[in-house]
């Protein structure tokens, strides 16, 4: 553990581990003191993740890996003691979408979102998907449950999350009612921690295209996040964008909370 009263999560989408690997850009977590690392869109088997993806040995790990090959996919690492679970009912067509586990009195999701890109049967799946998970996690609440999420929501919340907000109002990421689900998570109860400590600061991203030098440029959107349920709210330590790490199109997001 990284402090005895503090837990430091990482969330982070590598755009394939394999190929995050091989840039050694996860070799950093070895100079942190990471108590939770979750990672989405891995890309992988559990038996095609390189051991060398850096030296600390988690002791417990979960590696959910979707049924279409080299496709999504999640992972978690953590030494804190728990238990894992399963949310087959919100991860219908078994995408390797959602790692959940449960240590004390909180529940920890790692999660990675659908992308509604694709076409209209697309973003249908991803608003029914995001309904579910909601269904899933004020359940959890209601038995009273703490609640940690983290991943990459695939959702712009606010025209200040994103660099280019009108040209963007018709693309899925940025639409009202992908938008709208954000204002319902946080009616039902929960906390962008990234905004609960550093308020209406401008120009903070987690994504850039690959395209037309976007992330020199921080041509970006805020699609990552950590939220938690307010009764955590008084926990939160710190929350940031780790935009100084790169190996991907997503750069990693950090949470600290008190425990």
């Amino acid at each position: 553990m990284s402090d005895r009263s503090t837990l430091t999560f990482i969330s982070w989408n590598v755009n394939g581990i394999r190929a995050v690997e091989k840039k050694e850009a996860l070799k950093w977590i070895d100079e942190e003191n990471v108590d939770f690392l979750g990672l989405q869109e891995i890309k992988a088997e559990a038996d095609q993740i390189p051991d060398s993806i850096f030296e600390r040995d988690y002791k417990f790990q979960s590696i959910n890996s979707s049924s279409k090959k080299g496709q999504s996919g999640v992972a978690l690492y953590t030494d804190i003691k728990g238990e894992a679970s399963c949310c087959a009912h919100v991860d219908i067509l078994d995408e390797g979408r959602i790692n959940e586990y449960h240590f004390g009195d909180i529940a920890y999701f790692n999660v990675y979102f659908p992308n509604g890109q694709r076409d209209d049967e697309r973003l249908v799946y991803k608003m029914a998907f995001y309904d579910r998970f909601l269904t899933h996690i004020n359940a959890l609440r209601a038995e009273g449950k703490s609640i940690v999420v983290c991943g990459d929501v695939n959702t712009a919340h606010h025209p200040i999350d994103l660099a280019r907000p009108k040209a963007n109002e018709k693309t899925s990421g940025f639409l009202p009612m992908e938008r709208e689900w954000q204002d319902k998570l946080l009616a039902s109860g929960f906390i962008d921690t990234f905004r609960h400590i550093h308020g209406d600061v401008e120009d903070r991203y987690s994504w850039w295209s690959y395209r037309a030098g976007a992330r020199g440029n921080n041509v970006g959107w805020r699609i990552d996040y950590f939220y938690v349920s307010d009764d955590l709210k008084d926990k939160i330590v710190d929350a940031d964008i780790l935009d100084h790490i790169m190996g991907s199109d997503h750069c990693p997001v950090k949470l600290v909370l008190e425990v």
